[in-house]
């Protein structure tokens, strides 16, 4: 069984023979990456072209033509596109050119769902400045006139965050009393006051 596979290629013309060539392993390859997506591998798509890959904290994650990943999802939909068309009694010229088109179509899908993907990922970073103006409750006393530093427990992007505070306020302010959230100091500390509401 395994050598009648030869004479079924040696009857491919050098056109479709090519396109086998490429499109086996990079399917191959393809369903590797996936998996490894799948299952949390850091693997990343390492090649960049002039775009700025240098991203610090905050900074917005840039759109990645060029990776690992869209390169292999071009090869794959380019020798797929190709093998189709050629099947279909498309012109050698044309079924190229057709099957340049629907791998450079499949690098800017794909670019574009990392790119969406990584910007959904990217807002899940605590933003302190998001804190003013809420209203909270003290967890642990915050002493008088900044004395000393408490904990206060109020919703923040979402979620309930346990968070550092201090106060101007001439009186401690108590466990369980409501406070509002006047600034943020040194990027991690809450300035709160009482509120009376």
């Amino acid at each position: 069984m395994f050598l009648s596979i030869f004479p079924v290629w040696s009857e491919l013309d050098l056109m479709t023979q090519i396109y086998w060539v490429i499109t086996a392993p990079a399917t191959l390859i393809f369903i590797l990456l996936v998996i490894l997506t799948i299952f949390g591998s850091d693997m990343d798509s390492g090649v960049h072209t002039g775009f700025d890959s240098s991203i610090a904290d905050g900074d917005s994650i840039p759109f990645q033509f060029l990776s690992v990943k869209s390169i292999v999802g071009f090869f794959v939909m380019f020798g797929w596109s190709g093998l189709g068309l050629l099947s279909a009694g498309v012109a050698s010229w044309l079924a190229i050119l057709l099957s340049v088109i629907c791998g450079l179509l499949m690098m800017l899908a794909m670019a574009s769902l990392f790119y969406f993907m990584s910007k959904l990922t990217e807002n899940g970073t605590l933003n302190m400045k998001n804190a003013i103006g809420k209203l909270g409750e003290v967890y642990l006393t915050i002493p008088a006139n900044r004395k000393g530093m408490g904990k206060v427990q109020l919703t923040v992007q979402g979620s309930i965050q346990t968070l550092d505070a201090i106060s101007d306020d001439p009186e401690a302010i108590t466990t369980s009393s409501l406070i509002e959230v006047l600034d943020v100091i040194d990027q991690q500390i809450l300035l709160v006051k009482r509120n009376s509401r």
